[in-house]
């Protein structure tokens, strides 16, 4: 007779599918390793994110500021100049997306995306 271990049922993590379900959309990560830089306007982050509709990227802005991970800064000017940088927890998130980055270069073939 064998014995058979038994083992209890994994359950996915929640703060970790919570993450993903997040930065997992298209471009969300994207954005925010591009602020890392320091603050972008609009203009500039379009040029940066190649692919992104003016559409998404307004709606991806709005969606990370929603969860205060970026900031959108207006100076009244004129022009009037509009800015987004990343918060404190956006800043936090920089570990995390720079190792990813890592293992992606390491372990991941070229998509053949632009700039790679």
């Amino acid at each position: 007779m064998t014995a058979t271990a038994e083992h209890e049922p994994r359950a996915c993590n929640a703060a970790l599918t919570r993450a993903f379900g997040f930065l997992g959309k298209r471009w969300n990560g994207v954005l925010l390793g591009t602020l890392a830089g320091g603050p972008l306007g609009f203009a500039e982050l379009k040029r940066a994110v190649f692919g992104i509709s003016d559409s998404m990227l307004s709606e991806r802005l709005a969606e990370l500021a929603g969860a205060g991970l970026l900031e959108r800064e207006v100076e009244p000017g004129p022009p009037v100049s509009v800015s987004y940088r990343l918060t404190d927890s956006g800043a936090a998130l920089l570990p995390a997306l720079e190792a990813l980055t890592t293992w992606a270069e390491e372990n991941l073939p070229e998509s053949g995306c632009p700039g790679s």
